[in-house]
């Protein structure tokens, strides 16, 4: 049924029980993974910083991303499954645009998100990139809840 899985990830617990998730499902269907790590530049803005502060927290955003990846990666690997990896770029837009459009680019048939599961509030000041690729996405998403997230 599903032959092309896009898993995003950043380091989260969260996002790894959505890669846990996708690897089961990979195995079960026989499916490709495809682990995406995006960028997101906006959290390196910071008034006053120059240009070598900023080039220097970026490179380490990037080690950090792809060592993400490489973890990811090799744990798909382990479990069986074909699997790679890219580090997308988030200046374009917000995480979940990036992940909508990495779906859309390769093309995807299922994206499998890690999710907070948050609410009210706390979801309208923190945002929700799961929730708007569930709401955007022209593929199925499953959307993972993290352990302990409400249930309501």
């Amino acid at each position: 049924m599903y032959k092309r899985i896009l898993v995003p990830i950043d380091g989260s617990d969260t996002a790894q029980r959505g890669l846990a998730e996708a690897i089961e499902l990979s195995r079960a269907e026989g499916a490709r993974l495809r682990l995406i790590h995006v960028l997101d530049e906006l959290a390196l803005a910071a008034p006053g910083a120059t240009r070598a502060t900023f080039d220097r927290l970026l490179a380490e955003l990037r080690d950090y991303g792809a060592s993400i990846l490489a973890e990811a990666e090799r744990q798909a690997r382990s479990a069986g499954v074909e699997v790679d990896a890219k580090l997308v770029d988030g200046s374009g837009g917000s995480a979940g645009e990036c992940i909508i459009r990495e779906a859309n680019a390769w093309p995807a048939d299922l994206i499998v998100c890690g999710t907070h599961g948050r609410r009210g509030l706390a979801r309208m000041v923190l945002g929700s990139d799961s929730e708007y690729v569930a709401r955007h996405s022209s593929v199925p998403v499953l959307l993972v809840r993290a352990r302990g997230a409400e249930s309501k």
